[in-house]
């Protein structure tokens, strides 16, 4: 299938080369916003086998299509980093990039021969970007992990979920924000240092790090001494200001009526009694009140009652539901296409200002090693 050409309009990144050593998510995601912003970004592979994602299901005729997703509109180059004379070939690459970006355990791009010091050897200008689990240095540094590990190592899973074990986030919370998108900021900022000073840098980008920065109003109660209640704060579930109900066909609205103004306006509209709306000082019972109410009537009610109204209510959508979205729709989230097994989808929107998205067009994932040629001097 033929990609549409690039836009016209030059884009930030534009001629900015990214190599990129990284897997799965954390890295990936962190090199495709690159590479939306412009970046030409080169990924580097094992020969035969390539990034583990390329194996991983769902799959349409044998392509992953998380593998697509994630690796749209780059270069593959597929190399044995192993031995000294293919690793040899990289170097004019590695001299000319403006960007590295590796997830490797700490000392392992070391014993590759690819350490930070070495590439600096080769150019001073290189953003060198680590990302890890526990970071290049302490105790952990060298521990196995994954999102979940964590989550768990940093008190935020604790505080997910009221009764029980904590629930699992629906979402890659470390990979994401504390991997994937702390690395973008850092290069941008290190690339910044770099044109004006002429200067590269080591960036040590540790997920667990960058996860304590979600937790800033449970470390606000720990400083006021006082210790964080699973499921039991103001944003956790102990409030009825903050809180998913059930309807009465099952489905659940998210009510977020945190403000004053916005909760005397909900408590109207589910006709709380006058009594209970100043539920401080029981929110349990208020809560039951509140739950009770929405379950009296289906999500389609809700609804056309929240409608246009200042109360910060919402019908919990499925993805597929929000992806069908007029609103998401008319902001073109999903113009942009990409191709796994000779089908079209939808590719990821990535968390760029409309001001600085590329026009939508259709762009691919790599095959493995398609850039090869690269090695031999060929564009």
């Amino acid at each position: 299938m033929r990609e549409q050409p690039m836009a016209a309009n030059p884009r930030p990144l534009d001629g900015v080369r990214v190599i990129d050593f990284s897997t799965l998510l954390p890295g990936p995601l962190a090199t495709l916003i690159l590479a939306e912003a412009g970046a030409e970004v080169i990924k580097i592979e094992r020969p035969g086998q390539g990034d583990e994602l390329r194996d991983y299901a769902p799959k349409l005729a044998g392509t992953s299509v998380g593998f697509a997703l994630l690796n749209r509109g780059k270069r593959s180059l597929a190399l044995d980093l192993k031995d000294p004379v293919a690793r040899a070939r990289l170097e004019p690459l590695l001299a000319a990039a403006a960007v590295l970006v590796e997830q490797f355990r700490p000392g392992v791009m070391e014993r590759l021969g690819l350490g930070y010091a070495a590439v600096r050897e080769l150019n001073p200008r290189i953003v060198y970007c680590s990302i890890t689990g526990y970071g290049q240095s302490g105790p952990k540094a060298g521990v196995a992990g994954h999102d979940l590990n964590y989550l768990a190592d940093t008190g935020l899973l604790a505080l997910a979920g009221a009764e029980g074990a904590p629930a699992i986030p629906p979402g890659l919370i470390a990979d994401i924000g504390g991997g994937a998108l702390p690395a973008v900021i850092n290069i941008l900022l290190a690339l910044r240092r770099a044109a004006a000073t002429g200067e590269g840098c080591h960036l040590d980008v540790a997920m667990t790090d960058n996860l304590f920065a979600w937790q800033w109003w449970a470390q606000a109660l720990l400083a006021a001494g006082r210790t964080p209640r699973p499921g039991g704060e103001l944003l956790t579930g102990g409030s009825p200001r903050f809180q998913v109900y059930r309807t009465a066909d099952g489905r659940f609205i998210a009510a977020a009526p945190l403000e004053e103004r916005f909760w005397q306006r909900f408590c109207g509209l589910i006709e709380l009694p006058q009594d209970l709306r100043h539920e401080r000082a029981e929110p349990e019972a208020v809560r039951g009140v509140v739950a009770a109410l929405i379950a009296a009537r289906p999500a389609a009610h809700w609804a056309v009652r929240f409608a246009g109204e200042d109360c910060c209510c919402s019908v919990v959508a499925s993805l597929e539901e929000a992806m069908a979205d007029r609103h998401f729709r008319e902001r073109g989230l999903f113009a942009a296409m990409t191709v796994a097994g000779g089908q079209r989808f939808p590719a990821l929107p990535v968390p760029l200002a409309p001001a600085l998205r590329p026009a939508a067009q259709m762009r691919s994932a790599p095959e493995l090693g398609e850039a090869n040629p690269l090695l031999d001097g060929q564009t």
